[in-house]
């Protein structure tokens, strides 16, 4: 984490995860609204049921690549929480990524055991995903002792992004499927996604040109920046939304009628999805 390619990284992926979640809660909303035209994209329970099974294994897989990363990648503690010879802790830092990478992969292990067995309560993808974004809030929260303020100051702001993910997502334990609250935890996923590119370009400015980090009026800068990710995470969200779920209408409105009664007639015999997305 300590460069630019660090923090671009993560990043990067929880743009792509913001992004995806975008797509998929609009889609899964749009074809639910539409439901009374006879939607000839709604998707099935079992298709639904792939597509988190998909999204469940990648988290996983991800979050486990991250943890070996942290661990065995060069100069990594391979496993070694103290150095018994110099008296102290081994590479803390490492350790603090790795536990949080841990989270992240018992969020997909959960969510995997809730898509495809019926023992778990449906709930605990939610409930396993809230804990994730909450423990890596916490590690980060006391992870910024002892450094400059500016650096202080952009960890600070990403805690609001990461803890609002944590209460929103806890939220969907008991309101599961409300787009809201799906559509929120998108553009803070995009707005954490941002936030790390940003806080990259700050502290290890791939032009070269350094920042003051002791400047006040840098601080001021930084939080303005912060509320503009935020203002263009929500009107992405917002975009995507209105696109995909115009993009769904336009498509059932062309559905020929013949083909929209059978359509009808098949979409009968398919369970509710709602409790599914």
């Amino acid at each position: 984490m300590g460069s630019f390619k660090g923090h671009a990284l993560p990043g990067s992926f929880f743009l792509i995860g913001g992004l995806w979640w975008t797509g998929k809660f609009s889609f899964c909303h749009a074809t639910r609204r539409n439901k009374s035209l006879g939607s000839s994209r709604r998707a099935s329970r079992a298709s639904q049921c792939r597509l988190e099974l998909l999204e469940s294994s990648l988290m996983l897989l991800f979050a486990v690549v991250g943890m070996l990363a942290e661990q065995f990648a060069a100069g990594g503690p391979r496993l070694r929480l103290y150095e018994a010879s110099e008296n102290r802790w081994k590479d803390l830092m490492n350790w603090q990524h790795a536990t949080m990478y841990l989270f992240f992969s018992l969020a997909g292990a959960a969510s995997l055991l809730v898509h495809a067995t019926d023992v778990p309560p449906l709930a605990l993808d939610r409930l396993a995903l809230a804990l994730a974004f909450f423990t890596e809030g916490f590690l980060f929260l006391y992870h910024l002792h002892g450094r400059s303020m500016l650096d202080v100051h952009v960890h600070q702001m990403l805690l609001f992004a990461v803890f609002g993910q944590a209460l929103v997502v806890f939220l969907e334990v008991f309101h599961r499927g409300n787009v809201a609250l799906e559509l929120l935890r998108s553009a803070l996923c995009l707005l954490q996604g941002s936030w790390f590119w940003q806080i990259g370009y700050v502290l290890y400015p791939p032009s070269g040109t350094q920042w003051d980090l002791t400047d006040h009026n840098n601080m001021m800068f930084i939080t303005m920046c912060f509320c503009w990710h935020l203002a263009v995470s929500m009107v992405t969200v917002g975009a995507l939304y209105c696109a995909i779920s115009c993009a769904v209408r336009s498509r059932l409105r062309r559905t020929p009628p013949v083909e929209m009664g059978l359509l009808k007639l098949r979409d009968g015999e398919l369970e509710s999805d709602d409790e599914t997305v």
